[in-house]
């Protein structure tokens, strides 16, 4: 059974995790398309990051910064290598939907990839009820950029 925690970003599986995910990120976006936080973009306090566990084995992580007082952004998703296709993301993206209603929060947005690399990624959102729109908060229209937002109320 998974469980999901807030985290502090201080274990060492999580340190590992974000710099395969930044590897990845670095592989796959062009660095002027490349908007993936490291562990101290992590750690800024607009930011609430959580993880999910298998017992002691790390299955993922995401997190949200808050960009206002409705609005906030969908930061860092990521799965686990051993932990892919098995619903992981599923679990932990619900979590966040969830939190951002306790926050009062109206609106999540992200960005992700336009690469076939993030299909998956984008076949995840739209299941949860994402859309793509245009850029929001401080990005620019990018031809390695997609934009995604899920509305809170209703």
């Amino acid at each position: 059974m998974f469980k999901i925690k807030l985290d502090d970003l201080s274990g060492k599986e999580i340190f590992a995790l974000i710099q395969e995910h930044l590897e990845d990120m670095k592989a796959t976006s062009p660095p002027e398309s490349k908007h993936a936080f490291d562990l101290d973009g992590l750690k800024d306090s607009s930011v609430k990051f959580w993880t999910i566990w298998d017992g002691k084995e790390l299955a993922g992580c995401g997190a949200f910064k808050i960009l206002d007082s409705e609005h906030a952004e969908i930061k860092s998703m990521r799965t686990s290598n051993q932990y892919q296709n098995k619903g992981v993301a599923s679990k932990l993206l619900v979590h966040i939907i969830e939190q951002a209603k306790l926050f009062g929060l109206k609106k999540l947005s992200l960005e992700t990839g336009s690469m076939d690399y993030f299909i998956p990624a984008h076949g995840l959102y739209k299941k949860h009820g994402f859309s793509f729109c245009g850029p929001f908060s401080n990005y620019i229209a990018d031809p390695n950029s997609k934009f995604m937002s899920l509305d809170l109320v209703g």
